[in-house]
């Protein structure tokens, strides 16, 4: 794989599809993403709101390994407001 073109979630299938520019499409299934890394509710709603909001970067942390260390830093985008 090299470049990525491009992604988008796809509800049907509760996947990201990303496209590489040398043809290759990886589907990331986000179920698994959240059972691996959701332990927390205020982590499955970061996890939920980077997906919609930045597929993008939700597909390059899950392919180079740093979802872990991103959920780490306290990020609060998914949180629900008081």
């Amino acid at each position: 794989m090299n470049k990525l073109l491009s992604c988008r979630f796809n509800m049907d299938t509760n996947r990201v599809e990303a496209r590489f520019e040398d043809g290759t499409i990886v589907a990331i299934d986000c179920i698994a993403v959240e059972d691996e890394y959701g332990n927390a509710p205020a982590q499955r709603a970061e996890l939920d709101w980077l997906l919609y909001n930045k597929p993008l970067e939700y597909v390059q942390m899950v392919l180079e390994g740093e979802m872990e260390r991103y959920l780490s830093l306290s990020c609060n985008h998914g949180r629900l407001e008081d």
